[in-house]
């Protein structure tokens, strides 16, 4: 069963060019661990004070996904995120959701 995790992240106005930054700059090694498919960081709306963004990762599995927070690919890419300059974009921590797949159409 496809397993989709995503964080929601709430970006403060003026941040979000150096929040994509990050994201495009970063060395992603996703595509090392067993049952990955794909990522995705995506762009929403303005709300009231921030941009908000996800991103959304999808694994063949939930197994899949909780075996990469365990992996030392989980580690360097979470290494350097409590760094300012990612702190100061956010409005707070991520929102992690984790949804299974009911229905796939391709």
């Amino acid at each position: 069963m496809t397993f989709i995790a995503m964080n929601r992240f709430k970006v403060k106005p003026g941040h979000e060019a150096a929040f994509e930054t990050v994201w495009k700059s970063r060395e992603s090694r996703l595509k090392e661990l067993k049952g990955f498919r794909e990522f995705r960081l995506l762009r929403g709306p303005e709300g009231e004070g921030y941009r908000l963004y996800s991103s959304h990762v999808i694994w063949d599995s939930r197994a899949d996904f909780e075996a990469w927070t365990k992996s030392e690919q989980f580690r360097d890419a979470h290494r350097n995120a409590g760094q300012s300059s990612t702190r100061d974009a956010l409005m707070g921590p991520p929102s992690f959701e984790g949804f299974e797949t009911v229905l796939e159409e391709v």
